[in-house]
């Protein structure tokens, strides 16, 4: 019994030793841009959670597909039920790590110049990928952003030739998270 207390005492230490270079947030932002000459579709999901780790450079991201909001209803409809099929695949989630950590100085302000890959699985479909970004460190918190361009065809995305010239084949997507430090 002393032993299993042992071990649970450090691993406690262990956790909140850890939980000094974790960084999270649950109101982070992704928007993606489709441009054609037709229509151009903006779609903004301000209800992202992530988690930054400062030692390890690892960083997460998941979303509910169906938080995404559009200008028109009907498009938000089309991208749920169409598109995106978010009622038999609801999240979207990247699991990568930066990969010039030693770029980054987290106990001194300033923007920092990143790249970031991993895995973006999104429509039950998972691509490695590489996205150049910026970690601004500001008065005890992380911003981390990113902004790059995938092909929707990539992830089993299918659009319905009646309206494939108003979505774009390539469409941007932009992150930007505000983090605080795990307490």
């Amino acid at each position: 019994m002393k032993k299993l207390f042992l071990i649970a005492g450090f691993l406690a230490i262990a956790i909140a030793a850890n939980s000094q270079n974790i960084y999270i947030t649950k109101a982070g932002q992704v928007a993606f841009y489709s441009k054609t000459p037709l229509e151009n579709i903006d779609g903004v999901n301000n209800e992202v959670s992530s988690i930054l780790n400062t030692s390890t450079g690892e960083i997460v991201f998941t979303l509910l597909v169906k938080s995404f909001h559009f200008e028109r209803a009907l498009l938000e409809e089309h991208f749920n039920e169409n598109y995106m099929e978010s009622s038999k695949i609801p999240k979207a989630t990247f699991k990568g790590k930066t990969t010039n950590l030693s770029a980054v100085n987290f106990n001194k302000e300033g923007t920092y110049n990143v790249s970031v890959e991993g895995d973006l699985t999104l429509h039950g479909i998972t691509q490695k990928i590489t996205a150049p970004g910026t970690i601004t460190v500001k008065a005890g918190k992380i911003n981390a952003a990113s902004t790059f361009k995938i092909k929707i065809k990539d992830y089993g995305i299918k659009i319905p030739t009646l309206v494939a010239d108003k979505i774009a084949e390539v469409v941007e997507i932009k992150v930007n998270c505000l983090y605080e430090q795990k307490k």
